[in-house]
């Protein structure tokens, strides 16, 4: 121990790494060649010199020092991957969250009073001005926001729902368990396939306490189907005082998506106008900015929130706050937010631009990788993700990367080994680059570590 530790070649590891970091390591390196000279196995005398050892445990350092949260390549053709992060943020939301890490910034300071301030007044404006709500309130995410909702409005009450919108969303939570967490006990109405206002207004007694709709974004029933409105929601709760209407909208598109040829999505300012209490949606998916759950609404239902001790467990830091503030003030105030914020930008893109994005990249990795590959560029179809317009298909195009000697499995394994990884998907028994998630030919060339 002490001799690889003073090594003259080791001192440069010092002044690296700690030397509680180094010094652990070299303990474990040691504890491993013992274990396998125990063990009987075959160990070459050469790893067990002092410089041998050194090196190990260097590359060891190395390895364990690089950030966990590697940055990656999406070239799966779906916009908001879960899996990779969901949102890219704006560069304008970047700057902000830069800002507000380096510097200390007015989160809960009022600098006109020179007081105490609420974080939520930062995003508060811009939501109220695009919506058209009376109030808002951010916490950590939309299931965080369904659930305070519940839990301030309906604990120990009933909230009605229709049967088939109880929706199961990502890491198999699921809206009956929500809201049992929150107090509140779940009446199901209505049929898997259809439910009508007659299943709402015969379930409404005095344990009433919400009418929850939920969009379903993370899937479709089609066929023999019905639904109730909300329109209709909110005029079965009119007649019965202190009844509230809650609609979460998941994805939470604050524009009109079909201006661009996209399939629409209910917009938040729409579901407003209709009367809803309050509406809760995702910050980071089809809105483009961090993650985090949004709540708009009435503004005594919103206050009622804000007092819930369930809020302050919920909130966000700064760091998302800023990302958000910055992203809704695009939405607000830039002419053509959808240049501007990278989840747009990427759903809207033309099929010219792809094309002449995958020549290029078939160009760069002609050159870069060897005879034993080829590679055609293909269309395909994109996805938008992350439980937003599940049966929507978005025209796309890919490079299909085939080998001469490599399976796909193996050809992916091959550029997730890049630096960065490059993320792509096996489809038809062919490993595609999508190019709807890429914005450089250059990023699809792997750097081999």
């Amino acid at each position: 121990m002490d001799a690889v530790l003073s090594a003259p070649d080791f001192s440069g590891v010092i002044e690296c790494y700690s030397h509680h970091a180094a010094a652990a390591q070299v303990r474990a390196t040691l504890d491993e060649l013992r274990s396998r000279l125990l063990a009987g196995s075959e160990v070459d005398e050469g790893e067990l010199m002092v410089d041998s050892i050194a090196r190990r445990v260097e590359d060891r350092l190395s390895e364990l020092s690089r950030p966990g949260l590697q940055r990656v390549v999406n070239a799966t053709g779906v916009v908001v991957h879960t899996n990779l992060g969901r949102a890219s943020l704006a560069d304008a939301a970047i700057e902000a969250v830069k800002l507000a890490a380096a510097e200390p910034c007015a989160l809960e300071y009022d600098l006109g009073r020179g007081t105490r301030g609420d974080r939520d007044r930062l995003v508060e404006e811009h939501l109220l001005a695009l919506t058209g709500a009376e109030a808002a309130t951010v916490v950590n995410n939309n299931a965080a926001a369904v659930l305070l909702a519940l839990n301030t409005l309906a604990e120990g009450r009933e909230v009605v729902v229709s049967r088939g919108e109880l929706i199961e969303i990502g890491g198999s939570f699921r809206i009956p368990e929500l809201a049992a967490r929150s107090g509140a006990r779940l009446r199901e109405v209505g049929t898997t396939n259809r439910t009508h206002p007659a299943d709402y207004e015969n379930a409404l007694g005095p344990e009433t306490a919400v009418l929850l709709k939920v969009h379903t974004s993370n899937y479709r029933i089609v066929g023999f189907t019905a639904e109730v409105g909300l329109d209709k929601l909110v005029e079965i709760a009119c007649g019965h005082s202190g009844i509230v209407v809650v609609e979460d909208l998941g994805a939470g598109a604050l524009v009109d998506l079909s201006r661009w040829g996209l399939p629409r999505e209910p917009v938040v300012a729409e579901r407003v106008a209709a009367g809803a209490g309050l509406v809760t949606f995702s910050g980071d998916k089809l809105l483009g900015g961090p993650q985090c759950g949004v709540v708009v609404g009435r503004r005594e239902l919103v206050e009622r929130l804000r007092r819930n001790p369930l809020k302050r467990a919920l909130r966000v830091d700064k760091l998302t706050m800023a990302a958000l503030e910055a992203t809704l003030r695009l939405y607000r105030f830039d002419p053509a937010p959808e240049h501007t914020i990278p989840v747009l930008a990427a759903l809207i893109r033309p099929l010219s631009e792809l094309e002449t994005l995958g020549c290029r990249a078939i160009s760069l990795l002609e050159n870069a990788l060897d005879d034993g590959f080829c590679f055609e560029l293909q269309p395909t179809e994109a996805r938008a993700g992350s439980g937003a317009q599940p049966q929507t298909a978005i025209e796309s195009m890919a490079v299909a990367v085939g080998s001469a000697d490599r399976s796909p499995d193996a050809v992916a394994a091959l550029f997730r080994s890049a630096c960065p990884p490059i993320i792509g998907r096996i489809e038809k028994d062919r490993f595609l680059l999508d190019l709807r998630t890429v914005t450089e030919a250059q990023e699809l060339v792997p750097r081999l570590r």
